[in-house]
């Protein structure tokens, strides 16, 4: 047998060929490419870090004797005749089977200029090094950033578009439809993409086609010219407009291929030859040719199948597809541009949000048919595999937060596909854990090949095992990290009944080895809540996340913000004065967040005491921004000035702040106080969120805001002061014992066994036993809580912390430099730091414009 083409999909028919017993197979595979099958799905990792050798496929295939690789040496002539092929090298190689698998190549379009230095396609990682080698030299050669464009805003175009600004280009898609990801999602859908890919700073223009490509003065690429006449400038321009069918060579031959392009297959993946099949991008089945890997790969699996003996079919394309851009959640599946007839469309849409969800179903309402997920795309892996499929529920449930209903948890027919691009089904993954032994999703990975490729799916695989491993009553693993083999909530336990007190006794006694990034911070957590000792007391310094280390947070430049505690956003103006003061003496940026504080911004290092200094001695403290810990609690004005206020809502935030104060737990903790019914605190997107009424308190619990918002779920009615804070300190203690890591309170409530009737049981009528223990832990909480600011003033050890240098203290890094804005500084960018235009920190107080 000879495959012509050594890519991803002949990557996969080699490895399921030899995957059946006894093939009487001898295999020679002919690339053209001077490197053996890489990921071509994953090429844009390759501008994150990932090297060509990080790319390649796993090589156990053609270290089998029956297999043989060449690469380097196109195919250039097919005898039919003599079932012979010839290489451009002038080898020859028989066959009795001939499968073609030369995939596609990148389009470019038939305008002048297309050609010029600083044109690129986007299609092999000797494109992406060539793209990376012009952009650096360019920038160099140019003095400044490069202007990049991407021409052709689909999937492909959007990733070139990410990878040049990781580039550090300037970039800006242009696309010729009437919105971006034309082919795979809707107009609405792609407006919200649009101001997703613009809000990450990347330019877009639709509509716009682009007629000619304007050198310069020395044959680069200068600009791009449009049909009106208009220019957008460039420096290097990247072709996305798609890719075609590469069977020239299959045409040469003889072998009927389609006038738009692709060699005829039919559902066994045989061509017209007897002896010559295709299978991937070059294949043209049913009229169409698909430039997907999923589709591929069902194709080599059925031709595997094929030449074994058996009788697999091709099933048609599946087209779901996942945008692989960082920021940018975007998924489309099924028959998402609603083409059946009658279909029906679910959408939800929250502009401001940015996200936009749409469920198509049959007419009844009652089939799932596709979808489309932009800006929150984590219901992919639950409802792909559900397409043909009865979906159980009221559809608009799966899409809006506070529908009532979760997305399915692995509860999922044996036939449904999980896996699209390796076509691995629901009884596929369970299998694997029942019949071989799978007790993890990188197992099932290894054994069905689920998630290998884009990994959308590995949520749903997840979920699965854990099912499937439930079900035949062994234990899921919930390891913390490589160190320890308990969870987090095991491990909080154990350090509390051995009363531990340091890292090194815990992972003596618990665990094994020195600790990582996962495990060291989630310690120091559990030991500050548990020990009460400051952070950067000990050993517990070595543990801390960057921002806890410094208690600040590092923004982007190398610089710090400093958050002063203002409970339920409550200050004076003596306070805003002092604030102020120290703002502009400091010469930092000032800006009212959204949980109702100042943040400052642009502090260097060796300033934090001196700030901190005359923050305490104003009477502020930490607000803990920088914390796993409760940040803060808003509050409306409430019945203090509100005319429509029934509670004191700022006098019940200042309380709670003040209780809850240095409170460390998994994640993250806010609190919103509103004072009647409008609810001005938005106390429902909170951890917890207390509502004023008539009749008392009503506490909600479990919501958030962020990347998946949710509202909070109502807990009580009608509770007085006291029983409200009785029943927060029992929720945050309960919580903070038995969540995972990371784990915010809006999934651990919806996880929790029993969900809000049984959390209901354990807070007030004490069904497991434990409120006077969760009762005495806050006690201990609130007595022995110390602003960590103050603290470290105090002590000249942990001072000593805090400086840009050690061998020069008192040096400020020079790397920072800023540029007025609005009155204020802001960080310079690359082009003003080389026009000299900027302060560079520690020179001199005055911003120079």
């Amino acid at each position: 047998m000879v495959v012509v083409g050594a890519g991803m999909v002949a990557h996969r028919f080699v490895e399921s060929l030899l995957a059946r017993q006894d093939t009487p197979w001898q295999i020679t595979v002919l690339g053209d490419e001077p490197r053996g099958p890489y990921d071509r799905v994953g090429l844009t990792s390759y501008f994150a870090g990932k090297s060509a050798d990080d790319l390649e496929l796993d090589a156990a295939p053609f270290a089998d004797p029956r297999v043989e690789l060449v690469t380097g040496d196109r195919v250039t002539f097919i005898d039919r005749d003599g079932r012979k092929v010839w290489t451009q090298s002038r080898a020859s190689y028989d066959y009795d089977a001939l499968v073609l698998a030369t995939g596609s190549y990148a389009a470019r379009p038939a305008i002048d200029g297309a050609r010029l230095d600083g044109c690129f396609v986007y299609r092999t990682i000797e494109d992406l090094e060539a793209i990376e080698s012009f952009v650096e030299s360019r920038a160099a050669e140019l003095g400044r950033p490069v202007r990049g464009t991407v021409v052709g805003g689909g999937l492909l175009g959007l990733e070139a578009a990410g990878a040049l600004q990781g580039l550090g280009a300037d970039c800006t898609v242009i696309h010729s439809g009437t919105h971006l990801l034309s082919a795979q999602i809707d107009r609405s859908g792609g407006e919200v993409l649009g101001r997703l890919i613009r809000a990450r700073g990347i330019g877009v223009r639709c509509e716009s086609r682009t007629t000619r490509i304007a050198p310069t003065a020395t044959g680069q690429v200068a600009a791009l010219e449009f049909p009106d006449g208009s220019y957008e400038e460039a420096d290097v321009v990247i072709f996305t407009v798609g890719v075609r069918p590469n069977d020239a060579l299959a045409r040469e031959a003889g072998i009927d291929s389609h006038a738009h392009g692709g060699v005829l297959i039919d559902d066994a993946c045989a061509t017209a030859d007897p002896f010559v099949y295709a299978i991937g991008e070059v294949a043209n089945y049913d009229g169409r040719s698909v430039g997907l890997v999923a589709p591929g790969y069902a194709m080599a699996e059925v031709l595997a199948d094929r030449l074994s003996g058996g009788a697999a079919v091709f099933p048609g394309y599946d087209e779901s597809t996942k945008l692989k851009l960082s920021g940018v959640d975007v998924a489309s599946f099924g028959d998402a541009m609603a083409s059946t007839p009658n279909a029906l469309d679910v959408v939800y849409a929250d502009p401001i949000g940015g996200v936009y969800k749409k469920l198509v179903l049959s007419d009844d309402a009652s089939t799932l048919l596709g979808g489309v997920l932009v800006g929150d795309a984590s219901a992919y892996g639950s409802l792909r595999p559900l397409v043909g499929g009865a979906l159980g529920a009221d559809p608009a449930a799966y899409l809006v937060p506070a529908g009532g209903v979760e997305p399915p948890t692995g509860d999922l027919p044996d036939e449904a596909i999980v896996c699209s691009c390796s076509s691995v089904s629901a009884g596929r993954i369970r299998e694997a854990v029942r019949d071989e032994g799978c007790a993890d999703a990188d197992a099932v990975k290894v054994c069905t090949r689920a998630g290998a490729t884009c990994g959308s799916c590995i949520p749903m695989v997840k979920k699965l095992v854990g099912k499937e491993l439930l079900a035949q009553g062994k234990t899921l693993s919930n390891a913390l990290c490589e160190h320890f083999d308990m969870s987090r909530r095991q491990l909080f336990d154990a350090i509390r009944v051995a009363e531990i007190t340091t890292f090194s006794d815990t992972i003596e006694r618990f665990g094994r080895g020195r600790g990582c990034d996962v495990c060291k911070p989630t310690v120091a957590s559990i030991l500050s809540g548990l020990v009460g000792t400051h952070v950067l007391d000990g050993e517990n310094a070595t543990l801390q996340d960057t921002n806890d280390h410094v208690m600040a947070n590092m923004q982007k430049d190398g610089s710090y913000s400093v958050v002063p505690r203002m409970p339920g956003g409550e200050v004076t103006p003596e306070g805003l004065v002092a604030i102020g003061e120290i703002a502009r003496d400091y010469g930092l940026y000032t800006k009212l967040t959204g949980a109702q504080r100042i943040d400052m911004f642009g502090a260097r290092l060796e300033q934090l005491p001196l700030i901190w200094e005359r923050l305490v001695d104003a009477g502020f403290e930490s607000g803990q921004a920088y914390g796993k810990s409760l940040r803060t609690v808003k509050s409306c004005v409430g019945s203090t000035w509100c005319r429509f206020g029934v509670q004191d809502a700022v006098g019940m935030a200042i309380r709670l702040e003040l209780r809850y104060r240095g409170l460390r737990s998994p994640h993250k903790l806010k609190v919103g106080v509103s004072g009647c019914a409008r609810e001005c605190a938005e106390a429902r997107g909170k951890d917890v969120g207390v509502i004023a009424s008539e009749n008392g308190w009503n506490m909600y619990v479990g919501g958030n805001g962020g990347f998946t918002p949710r509202h909070a779920d109502l807990l009580a009615e009608g509770l007085s002061d006291d029983e409200l804070i009785r029943a927060i300190d029992r929720f945050f203690m309960y919580y903070i014992r038995t969540a995972d890591r990371l784990q915010r309170t809006a999934p651990w409530v919806v996880d929790l066994e029993g969900g809000m009737d049984g959390l209901r049981e354990v807070i007030f009528d004490d069904s497991l036993g434990i409120c006077d223990d969760l009762d005495a832990a806050m006690a201990r909480h609130v007595d022995s809580y110390e602003d960590e600011w103050a603290a470290t003033l105090k002590d000249p050890e942990k001072l000593r912390r805090f400086h840009s240098f050690v061998n020069a203290p008192a040096t400020p890094d020079p790397s920072l430099a800023y540029v007025a804005e609005r009155g204020q500084m802001r960080p310079a960018s690359a082009e003003e730091r080389e026009s000299g235009a900027v302060l560079i920190a520690g020179t001199t107080l005055e911003v120079r414009r």
